[in-house]
């Protein structure tokens, strides 16, 4: 077939699936790595060009980043990309997402807004729609769970005290943290970021159930809600907030 003929014109030594097996994964390019993990090309294309075509897809951030912004039916746009190699692709991504959280949940409390921006950088950074996550918290700011309560554009119509803290007595957390993300990348906070935030250490104060902060995540930067407008956390009285 002609695409073995073209990886057998490789020096055995220097293909991506032998050097990985002698030298480790860390030797290889990011081409290489995608291309291990895709196994097989199709006729008339190796691996390692589907690999690069793949890298390549995205237009706004082409490379490994540009892997969280496919879709499947981006990827089996490619010659070659079936819907097994798609998901293998997409996998990969979320794959990343989970290892960067798992390995900063067991080291952390959550008591500064850098650790909380830290843990979900990666899960939060590239998403092109807003999310809302609850992050429910023990007296130790250890995390017990943390639940999506809306995805789409954040405003105080669409998102409620009512479905925060319906979360946070299922999961009887003594205190919570809201975190999301801003698409744009800039964090600087709304005035509907500011409305969810008032209305919802209102609702705290009443269930005894404390809002520590209200984190807006952006391309590598993040705003904490209460180093930004502390104003909102400490006057809950409902009479004195400026909005």
């Amino acid at each position: 077939m002609e695409h073995t003929t073209q990886i057998q014109s490789i020096p055995a030594e220097d293909r991506p699936y032998e050097r990985c097996l002698r030298c480790g994964p860390e030797v290889l390019s990011d081409t290489e790595l995608l291309a291990v993990i895709l196994r097989t090309g199709v006729k008339g294309i190796s691996a390692l060009e589907l690999a690069g075509q793949v890298l390549r897809l995205c237009p706004s951030e082409p490379g490994l980043l540009g892997l969280y912004h496919l879709s499947a039916e981006e990827l089996r746009s490619i010659h070659g990309i079936g819907t097994v190699k798609a998901l293998q692709i997409l996998c990969i991504g979320e794959l990343s997402r989970r290892i960067a959280k798992c390995r900063r949940k067991d080291r952390m409390p959550f008591r500064e807004p850098g650790a909380v921006a830290s843990y979900y950088m990666e899960e939060l950074r590239h998403e092109e729609k807003e999310r809302v996550i609850c992050m429910m918290l023990d007296t130790r700011n250890r995390l017990l769970a943390d639940v999506e309560i809306s995805r789409g554009t954040v405003n105080a119509s669409m998102l409620s005290p009512r479905e925060i803290f319906l979360s946070a007595l299922t999961h009887r957390a003594v205190q919570i943290i809201l975190v999301h993300n801003h698409p744009s990348g800039d964090t600087t906070p709304s005035q509907a970021d500011r409305v969810v935030t008032r209305d919802t250490v209102l609702a705290g104060e009443v269930l005894g159930i404390s809002l520590l902060d209200h984190i807006i995540i952006g391309d590598g930067s993040y705003t904490s809600l209460r180093e930004a407008d502390a104003l909102l956390f400490e006057q809950a009285d409902g009479r004195r907030y400026t909005i």
